[in-house]
């Protein structure tokens, strides 16, 4: 369970980093763009650039600066296929301070660092704030079964591993009942939360509590207060 909560916390805080990141290249950007001049570049050459699992190919362009000087820059964006062919001519904006920074007009070489930091920031934002928000109701249900849930006696059927979650490469263990409405002759069937280690040793007799909302036994709380706690 600490290990999931330092997991949530963590998704947030990549996530504000990662959108913070992604508006302050978007800023630089803006601002580069505000003070840049002008040229016609063309290119001369598509490096390869690899990583572990992708090959991408980045552009170098040459132009001529306002001073007269030649300029040659390889661009900080690459794609697969290229997005630009040699001898292609390419629109360069670039500041008279540091024009071998310059950058080609084109939507994904200005813009497409924000948009890869910001997309990848809002999806770790949006999972992490998910994970926090889930908690938080699941606490509020919780806490209102026991303020407000009758207590019925269930049959204890068993110990079940819950294959969906895995954690440091553990599964979480659950205790399973079922009860019959003696009002509709339904039988219903009741999970625990989540349990971090094997409660099989600590079930006494075949009968277990839970409290369910009053007319709606799918909303319910299978009772584990009798379980020893997880030492810190």
């Amino acid at each position: 369970m600490k290990v999931l909560t330092v997991l949530k916390y963590v998704q947030m805080a990549i996530g504000v980093g990662l959108l913070l990141g992604a508006f302050i290249t978007y800023k630089n950007t803006q601002n580069f763009l505000d003070d840049a001049l002008t040229a016609e570049g063309v290119v001369v050459d598509l490096v390869e650039s690899r990583s572990r699992d992708s090959l991408t190919y980045r552009p170098v362009v040459r132009f001529v600066a306002q001073d007269g000087s030649p300029v040659e820059f390889m661009s900080s964006s690459g794609s697969n296929p290229p997005s630009y062919y040699e001898g292609e001519t390419v629109e360069v904006f670039y500041q008279s301070f540091a024009p071998r920074n310059a950058k080609i007009n084109g939507f994904f070489s200005l813009w497409g660092i924000s948009i890869i930091m910001g997309g990848m920031g809002l999806i770790f934002s949006i999972i992490g704030f998910s994970m926090m928000f889930y908690g938080k109701l699941k606490n509020r249900k919780i806490d209102y079964l026991k303020s407000n849930g009758i207590p019925i006696s269930a049959t204890f059927t068993g110990i079940e591993v819950n294959q969906s979650l895995q954690v440091n490469g553990e599964h979480p263990f659950r205790i399973a009942a079922q009860w019959q409405n003696p009002a509709t002759s339904e039988i219903h069937k009741f999970s625990s939360e989540n349990i971090w280690f094997d409660p099989s040793d600590h079930i006494e007799g075949d009968e277990l509590t839970v409290l369910i909302e009053k007319d709606n036994p799918k909303k319910y709380y299978l009772d584990t207060s009798f379980l020893p706690k997880v030492a810190s």
